[in-house]
């Protein structure tokens, strides 16, 4: 084991390691400020398509590493959602659109007649639903991304301690659906192996039951695993420091709102603006300052942030800010006007700004394998389960 280290020293090698959880969340949250910041079909489907191959390439084995396709799903529900609200609930608004059909009206009461259910619906409504609702499915997806390749347990460590139970409970729900669907898996391979042949309905008990079982073993030993390193043990503090962190907090929320605010309303006075959002900033730092000293944590194996999370974090940065940009100078390209219809074209900037992104799948380390997970049993032949019973 010394002779292998010392080998591994000479030749120059450091030993595999995963990306920092907060950069892959930087990451992904720059491209989901990308997203909101354009309206163009062709540039919402590269952001996906980088998405997709950064997931491909740099998922790993863990539970939360596999649910991905299941955001995709949501996307595609998301868009046929809006797609269907904006068909019953709006009309053709303008006279040059084009009619693709016409749904039965439903009579409204007077005191509910700005609503209007049925009538035409137009070519143009409906793109603009589907392009809405495609820019919220990539949001969605930046979200999931996030989620795959980011591991919720170590995003808590770099947390600061007065939100460190909050971010426990985060994590918790974020985990919380991907360890289901892991124990949903297993029990289903289990019952290929004894051959179970019941499908649909009356499968339901014989895999619910022990999903929910396994789902209990689980959250006891995390439980036992919690209290033996001591976790829920907080340092003193007295009630006058409380009270200053809370009220720390309340008004550094405060000003950070009357900041936004500022910044978005253009009449707003000039206090309301940046100085609002940089002293709630301060606030608030002051406020987290203070809260932990509450919390008494060790850390144990910290991660490391070098060159590798400086460039997935500047690509992502680097792809809003340059979309941002062109967003303002070409406005055409990058936010299409439906009026009149034509193809959307794929503006250079913008398309280099989002293929930027993807070379976070060539910066970051490849994942590390699992170690401690077992390898999964091939599913059995027809034939097998029928020996085994034999």
């Amino acid at each position: 084991m010394t002779h292998g280290s010392g080998t591994t020293r000479r030749a120059g090698r450091r030993p595999p390691r995963s990306l920092h959880p907060i950069a892959w969340w930087l990451w992904a949250a720059s491209l989901g400020v990308a997203a909101s910041r354009t309206s163009n079909p062709l540039l919402l489907l590269l952001i996906l398509a980088v998405l997709g191959y950064v997931v491909a390439v740099r998922r790993g084995e863990a539970p939360w590493a596999r649910g991905f396709r299941y955001y995709l799903w949501f996307a595609l529900v998301v868009v046929a959602i809006r797609v269907a609200f904006r068909s019953v609930f709006a009309s053709a608004s303008s006279p040059a659109d084009h009619i693709l059909f016409t749904l039965p009206r439903l009579p409204m009461p007077h005191w509910f007649s700005g609503v209007r259910i049925g009538g035409p619906v137009s070519l143009e409504a409906t793109l603009s639903a589907g392009i809405d609702g495609l820019r919220l499915g990539v949001l969605l997806c930046c979200l999931g991304a996030a989620n795959t390749l980011a591991n919720p347990k170590r995003a808590l460590r770099v947390l600061p301690g007065a939100l460190y139970e909050l971010g426990v409970a985060v994590t918790v729900s974020i985990s919380v659906a991907p360890q289901l669907l892991d124990s949903a898996q297993r029990v289903a391979r289990a019952r290929r192996l004894r051959a179970g042949s019941a499908h649909g309905l009356r499968a339901l008990r014989s895999i619910a039951v022990p999903v929910l079982a396994d789902a209990l073993d689980r959250s006891l030993k995390l439980a036992a695993a919690m209290d033996c390193r001591g976790y829920g043990r907080t340092g003193r503090a007295s009630r006058g420091a409380r009270r200053l962190t809370a009220a720390l907090m309340l008004f550094g929320l405060l000003a950070l709102a009357a900041g936004s605010y500022g910044l978005a309303d253009p009449n707003a006075p000039a206090a309301l603006g940046l100085p609002a959002l940089v002293a709630g900033g301060v606030l608030c730092a002051g406020a987290l300052a203070l809260g932990g000293r509450r919390v008494s944590r060790s850390s144990y194996r910290p991660d490391p942030w070098q060159r590798p999370e400086w460039l997935v974090t500047g690509t992502g940065i680097a792809s809003a800010v340059l979309l941002d940009l062109t967003a303002g100078f070409d406005p055409s390209g990058v936010n299409p006007s439906l009026y009149p219809l034509h193809w959307p074209s794929l503006p250079v900037l913008p398309t280099v700004a989002v293929l930027l992104a993807a070379l976070a799948g060539v910066a970051s380390p490849p994942p590390q394998p699992d170690r401690h997970r077992s390898p999964r049993p091939e599913a059995p032949t027809e034939a097998e389960p029928t020996r085994a019973a034999a």
